[in-house]
């Protein structure tokens, strides 16, 4: 099994069987980002012992039959915009430098209620307003597939990490293409899930607690290396939450079954 290219679904499946334990999944992907991040510059904050203690937990869990969801175990980097407890979020803006938050943000806390491992913060375009994923703390996130190219923004380092290796799926930002375009810059799959649809509390470093300034055309979405993991992790993160009125109180349901041969596109020319 390789445990790097794996999918979600596959690594949750193998831990939950007890074919491979969280600590060895974690260490997989900890040397895969070893192995690559210095020429991408995808990973930008690392959390090796946090993680391995949370792998640890895990599979301390798993031993007493105590699995605590469909992510139990999977180790995974996040976009550096989600707010996390103990871990830094900086946006890639000098005055968020050494802003750590004091509580995860909704999306986070369901990740981890699923089981998720947390290893780490990936590159983002300054205050995420660019087309490429280059800032003044971190540098510039290269195309993995040609490195003197761009990864895409703002979600650039989500999208090169997948691509690599370094993490089975990662949640990046969508306001016009931030998720879309990495994700196809970097040849993984990406969703700008519809608006209002996962909570954008904690989506941005907010250290005075003021009321969010983006509340239209914003939205949260998984990346990953296939759609089935998509629709895992989407299902996972979506739903009303109390942080964030704006969510409507509408169930996330299974995709349904297309048949191809009677689908039909419409699409708006340029």
């Amino acid at each position: 099994m390789d445990l790097v290219f794996s999918s979600t679904r596959e690594l949750a499946a193998a831990i939950r069987d007890r074919k491979i334990s969280a600590v060895e999944a974690l260490d997989a992907h900890l040397a895969e980002i070893d192995k690559q991040n210095e020429a991408v510059n995808a990973v930008v904050t690392l959390d090796r012992e946090g993680a391995r203690a949370r792998a640890k937990k895990a599979d301390e869990a798993q031993a007493r039959g105590d699995a605590v969801g469909p992510l139990h175990g999977v180790p995974f980097t996040l976009k550096d915009t989600h707010e996390t407890a103990g871990i830094k979020t900086t946006v890639g803006f000098p005055a968020f430098a050494d802003y750590v938050a004091r509580k995860d943000s909704p999306v986070v806390l369901r990740l981890k209620a699923a089981g998720g491992v947390l290893v780490g913060k990936t590159n983002v375009a300054t205050m995420l307003g660019d087309w490429q994923s280059n800032n003044p703390l971190f540098g510039r996130t290269s195309n993995p597939w040609d490195l003197s190219r761009t990864a895409g923004g703002s979600s650039g380092g989500a999208a090169a990490a997948l691509s690599t290796g370094m993490t089975p799926f990662e949640i990046g930002t969508d306001m016009q293409d931030s998720i879309r375009l990495p994700a196809a810059f970097c040849g993984v799959y990406g969703l700008k899930p519809t608006e209002h649809r996962v909570s954008l509390a904690g989506a941005f470093p907010d250290p005075t607690g003021a009321p969010r300034s983006v509340r239209l055309m914003s939205c949260i979405g998984p990346l990953a290396r296939n759609v089935e993991d998509l629709a895992l992790i989407l299902g996972i993160i979506a739903g009303p939450d109390g942080s964030d009125t704006d969510l409507a109180p509408v169930p996330v349901e299974d995709m349904p079954e297309v048949d191809l041969k009677t689908l039909r596109i419409a699409f708006a020319p340029a």
